[in-house]
């Protein structure tokens, strides 16, 4: 039984980044949050992790508060900690600083056990005509679907 519940994917970080390495991390988070993420209210728009303090930190991640959560209720931007492995976070650290890559969130899943999970993806940014291009070649390829597809019919 390797079933995987994907609650939110990030799409646009595919399109704004080169995704060079992914890694999976735990997330601490409260009763309300795991709620709402199991009734699919989350946004990894613009969000980010960091290393602070030798801790890896989700930020600008969007958690709606649960509806049935009254004084329960969480801050929905809050920061949220990461778990990994210390060596993981070091490794990480060491290459965010030097090259200039970014930790993105690429997706938030539930794995087998039932446990919230985050894919992190390392990214470097892409320039403005990168995406164009990207967008040129999704283009052209689709014209060339649709072309095999209707030469087929006839």
């Amino acid at each position: 039984m390797n079933e995987m519940k994907v609650v939110t994917e990030n799409r646009k970080a595919r399109h704004d980044y080169y995704i060079e390495e992914s890694y999976e991390a735990g997330i601490a988070l409260t009763g309300t949050e795991v709620k709402s993420l199991r009734a699919g209210r989350i946004n990894l728009k613009d969000s980010y992790a960091r290393v602070d303090n030798g801790e890896l930190v989700l930020h600008n991640v969007h958690i709606s508060p649960y509806d049935q959560g009254n004084r329960f209720n969480h801050d929905p931007l809050r920061a949220r900690k990461l778990l990994m492995h210390k060596k993981e976070i070091v490794r990480l650290y060491s290459k965010v600083r030097e090259k200039g890559l970014t930790l993105i969130p690429l997706r938030v899943y539930f794995n087998e056990r039932g446990l919230v999970k985050v894919e992190l993806g390392l990214a470097k940014g892409k320039r403005q005509y990168d995406k164009r291009q990207d967008i040129a070649e999704k283009d052209a390829k689709r014209d060339m679907e649709r072309a095999l597809k209707d030469r087929a019919v006839q």
